[in-house]
């Protein structure tokens, strides 16, 4: 099974990441779009593990509270454009215990460093060349992140589906 923990919105925060999204396709910006029911922050990434059962009792031992976070910029991060979360110390603070945790209890994960972000379109070209009318677009002010998932990822027909496996809220 392909595994990651991530954060979930509400479905007015993956509105306005639509509403968003929608503002980068008018500006002319082209690419793979997330999928809405795909809009996620990522907090820890593990790949093929066969044990999901494993990773809910981490997540049930690892303590977490809502926190609020705000967007900083989208901009582009290799072939995606992005949205930046704003430095938040409770946010970093739950992913550096969740991680310790998963790596105390030997489940693997990628150990790059935690950088919060949405993806937002992948494979990204720009319809005249220029990112120019880009800096128009108005971006979300903050959301508040109320559960954490642990999602299998499979890849379908029509490209990526996301299954939550359980939450922790």
């Amino acid at each position: 099974m392909r595994l990651f923990i991530s954060f979930n919105f509400d479905d007015e925060i993956t509105d306005e990441l639509v509403r968003l999204q929608r503002q980068l396709k008018d500006a002319g910006v082209r690419g793979n779009y997330t999928k809405q029911e795909n809009l996620h922050m990522t907090a820890a990434f593990i790949g093929e593990y066969g044990n999901p059962d494993d990773v809910l009792d981490i997540l049930e031992q690892v303590a977490f509270r809502p926190i609020d976070i705000s967007f900083d910029d989208v901009q582009i991060f290799r072939e995606m454009y992005i949205l930046r979360i704003k430095s938040n110390p409770g946010l970093e603070s739950y992913v550096r215990r969740l991680r310790r945790a998963l790596a105390e209890s030997e489940i693997p994960f990628d150990r790059k460093k935690f950088s919060p972000h949405i993806t937002l379109i992948r494979k990204v070209s720009f319809q005249n060349g220029t990112i120019d009318a880009t800096k128009k677009i108005i971006i979300p002010n903050s959301a508040s992140v109320r559960k954490v998932s642990l999602m299998q990822s499979v890849q379908g027909k029509n490209g990526m589906i996301y299954t939550e496996l359980g939450c922790i809220e």
